[in-house]
């Protein structure tokens, strides 16, 4: 699960601890979002960065929850077609789980996966949530 670290950071979930995965506006991430069950891992990828790295592990405790900002007119994320009866947008609630002493870089997982093992080393793939395959997953925590 990506996000920037200037808008939200695996600083801010760790001090947090806690914290809503709200604002994903893409059909294909919300499914991905809409697949995940409580007490699933995922990585803490922070984008648009100087480095893109995977920086950490959160935990899902909630899922399949109506993302709260479609609803809000305020919010950039506001969706006049979504109803409290209908939302179109779901997301997750997640925990903090670990802070890596050590990013594992985009560079880095482009040289140990291929686009077809791993879907964020496949050129323009700009989607901010992505599956990842356990046994993949796996290789990644321990690289």
């Amino acid at each position: 699960m990506k996000s920037e670290p200037n808008v939200y950071s695996i600083d801010d979930l760790e001090r947090e601890k806690r914290t809503i995965w709200d604002g994903v506006r893409n059909y294909q991430a919300r499914n991905y979002l809409q697949q995940m069950q409580v007490g699933d891992i995922a990585f803490f990828y922070h984008s648009n960065c100087k480095s893109p790295s995977i920086v950490g592990l959160m935990m899902i405790i909630e899922a399949n929850l109506p993302d709260p900002t479609q609803f809000d007119p305020k919010s950039s994320y506001f969706d006049p077609k979504a109803t409290v009866e209908h939302p179109k947008w779901f997301t997750v609630r997640v925990q903090y789980q670990e802070k890596f002493s050590q990013v594992i870089s985009l560079t880095t997982l482009k040289t140990k996966f291929s686009g077809d093992e791993l879907l964020i080393v496949r050129k323009g793939n700009r989607l901010s949530v992505i599956p990842v395959a356990e046994e993949i997953a796996h290789k990644i925590r321990f690289l």
